[in-house]
């Protein structure tokens, strides 16, 4: 294929798509650059499916390459090896819009790896390998019914932008990535600083806006590009075994699905498939598979009928009803702050614990090394789900709704300056039936008031559903499990009583207008003020005191050349300070010093260690102190550690002293008065004129 490459313009910059020179033995490989950012995206798709293979086996790699940066890689191996939380959160950016856009049978294995080869500071190069994603498939022969692009949207100043710079995004009240194909919205991702529905709204349509243009270059790409899409050869349905299937099956699953517990309905649903199964072995042996398609068909129509046409929902609630929840704190004696948070079957127990600046977690990424003061880590232990798996590291799912959660909670965070600690919560899933990435959002909320945090508001979040069958829609809120993967739409809201601070969507269907989004947004506002009322009656407001075991940081300042007299050669000082008190001592550029000590004894010395490190000769001002070096002309008096001034043979005494070691010898604590202070800084002190000071008190 020759090189082809299309050019339009997006959020004020120019974005090129290039395809036919880079990467030509993929199935599909492009090239998308804005500005100094690039990214080769390519496609590849199995000749083949696997034998007895009966999902669809997608794969998608992003990977940032450090010389993209002007970088070496960090560590020992000197290169890029596992993959950041970033990039495994791009890999989900990518993955979540396209997925849903390959046809039902094609099964074949499919890999997308996007990686970013140059970078700048105002370009996303994830939404970049959005882009690059869908037009690698649109160029190539893999069957895919896009095409679809992603924009990041950011709000300075009450006006939308599209693709902010990292400079506008600093401004910015909200950050969300929009993907969408021509007529519909695909994904949604991202928070904001309490913000109303209206304005989400506003921003997801912005968005939506933005990217047609892309949509139209990728287009123009496939067009110039004339590569016919492979064949997808459709499966031939035995109507006559899913007749049977029929017969035997669709009463026991009508019953099932109107089980209330998880368990109990899972179990009842599995004994149907087993006795299907059993009764058709003889004479369909080996079918099993397709037996279990078939009733997981009847499943699917069973449950979106029930609430579609009767409102009755699988566990029989109504669509607007939340589940019974439960909250409990202070329950981990150890844990600055803990929660139990229990709604339904979901349930999660979540602790809060304060840290240091040396606690906070350092990023080495593309654009230089960073800081991160607020962490959320959410685990999701198989057991939660009655299950058993090997556990090797938190999965990307696991990665993916800690972020959600952290962007939820962040945005009530009290400034650094007042409230200088590092802040780790970790949200361990306990059981699972129904978002309990929101369960950690409240846990969450209530554990860092349990802590005494001083959080700006309390924070709920609640999972929703949307289930669209012809012109019947239902709205859930609450949603199960099961509720989420039979649905058209799901979506997680996340916020205080007055906004929105997060928000994660996934639509699976077309047709999912504004209006509907709208509603489902209030929906869900009502139900987080629900939830926010339960959480409450528990805990209404963060706890006047820091938890006994979290430590007090105390803040002082000191001039900024006085820094170094401070941290001392090598770090002696303040080496020695901590090693005096065991406190931690945080020093910065501006001459801010964050003392942390569960031991106000051990704090208020350190504090007076620093003090005389700092301090400075007043003249006329009495000092006790130490006779540091005896000369001939007179003797050097340490007032404050690192601080001396000279005593003249003079200024020894009122009498004529022939010899200074008369008068005083090295070691020897001595009253004295500053007399006067140089344009070196050097400091005059007089034995004498302290003497008559003293005498005249």
């Amino acid at each position: 294929m020759a090189k082809q490459t299309v050019e339009v313009e997006f959020g004020g910059r120019t974005l090129s798509i290039e395809t036919g020179r880079m990467a030509k033995q993929a199935n599909g490989s492009v090239v998308v650059r804005s500005g100094d950012t690039i990214v080769l995206v390519t496609a590849v798709a199995s000749k083949s499916i696997k034998e007895g293979q009966d999902f669809f086996p997608l794969t998608v790699n992003y990977q940032e390459k450090a010389y993209a940066g002007g970088k070496i890689p960090g560590g020992f191996f000197k290169r890029e090896a596992r993959p950041s939380d970033n990039e495994t959160l791009t890999c989900r950016l990518i993955d979540r819009p396209i997925r849903p856009l390959f046809p039902e049978t094609f099964l074949n294995d499919t890999q997308i790896m996007a990686t970013v080869i140059s970078a700048d500071k105002d370009n996303d190069p994830g939404i970049l390998s959005m882009i690059g994603a869908s037009a690698a498939l649109e160029v190539s022969d893999i069957p895919f019914f896009g095409p679809i692009a992603g924009v990041k949207v950011g709000r300075v100043d009450g006006q939308f932008i599209a693709n902010p710079t990292a400079e506008q995004l600093e401004l910015s009240d909200m950050e969300i990535v929009v993907a969408a194909s021509r007529d519909a919205i695909c994904m949604v991702e991202g928070g904001a600083k309490v913000l109303s529905e209206d304005v989400l709204l506003d921003a997801i349509f912005f968005g939506h806006k933005a990217i047609q243009p892309i949509l139209d270059a990728q287009e123009e790409l496939k067009a110039k590009a004339g590569v016919a899409k492979r064949e997808v050869i459709e499966p031939v349905i035995d109507v006559e075994l899913k007749s049977k299937v029929q017969d035997l099956a669709y009463s026991g699953i009508s019953d099932a699905v109107r089980i209330k517990s998880k368990q109990e309905r899972h179990k009842a649903i599995a004994t149907v498939i087993d006795e299907t199964i059993a009764a058709l072995s003889a004479e369909y042996e080996g079918k099993g598979k397709l037996i279990k398609g078939f009733i997981g068909d009847f499943e699917y129509e069973l449950v979106r009928r029930n609430i579609t046409k009767d409102g009755e929902r699988i566990d029989g609630r109504d669509t607007k009803t939340i589940r019974p929840i439960t909250n409990e704190v202070s329950i981990l004696p150890r844990a600055h702050g803990s929660a139990l948070f229990t709604r339904g079957e979901t349930q999660a127990l979540v602790a809060a614990t304060l840290g240091t600046s040396y606690d906070e977690q350092r990023i080495d990424s593309l654009y230089g090394e960073s800081k991160k003061r607020f962490l959320l880590h959410y685990n999701f232990p198989p057991f939660s789900v009655g299950e058993t798996s090997f556990r090797l590291g938190p999965g990307r799912r696991e990665i993916g709704h800690g972020a959600l959660a952290e962007r939820a909670l962040s945005a009530v965070l009290p400034a650094h300056d007042s409230f200088p600690y590092t802040i780790r919560i970790v949200s361990d899933t306990l059981e699972s039936n129904g978002s309990s990435s929101m369960a950690a959002v409240c846990g969450g909320s209530l554990s860092m008031m349990d802590a005494g945090i001083p959080i700006k508001a309390p924070v709920a979040g609640i999972a929703m559903g949307l289930i669209k069958e012809g012109d019947d829609i239902a709205i859930l809120s609450d949603i199960l499990g099961d509720e989420d993967h039979l649905g058209d739409m799901d979506f997680k809201v996340a916020g205080t009583a007055e906004g929105i601070t997060a928000l994660q969507m996934d639509i699976k269907i077309t047709g999912v207008s504004r209006d509907i989004m709208k509603k489902a947004l209030e929906q869900a506002r009502e139900g987080r003020l629900h939830i926010l009322g339960k959480m409450a009656e528990t805990l209404a407001a963060t706890r006047a005191d820091l938890s006994t075991f979290a430590p007090r940081i105390t803040t002082i300042f000191v001039k900024t050349d006085k820094i170094r007299d401070v941290i001392g050669t090598g770090g002696k000082n303040i080496r020695n300070i901590t090693e005096t008190t065991g406190v931690v001592v945080d020093i910065d550029d501006t001459g801010r010093i964050n003392i942390a000590s569960s031991d106000k004894a051990a704090c208020d010395l350190a504090i007076k260690m620093i003090r005389d490190l700092t301090a400075e000769a007043e003249e006329g001002k009495l000092y006790e102190g130490t006779v540091k070096k005896i000369m001939d002309f007179g003797a050097f008096v340490e007032i404050f550690p690192g601080t001396d001034g000279l005593v003249h043979i003079s200024e020894l005494d009122t009498e004529r002293v022939k010899n200074v070691s008369d008068v005083l010898k090295e070691g020897d604590k001595v009253l004295v008065k500053c007399i006067g202070i140089d344009k070196q800084g050097k400091i005059k002190l007089s034995r004498k004129e302290a003497m008559g000071a003293a005498q005249a008190e």
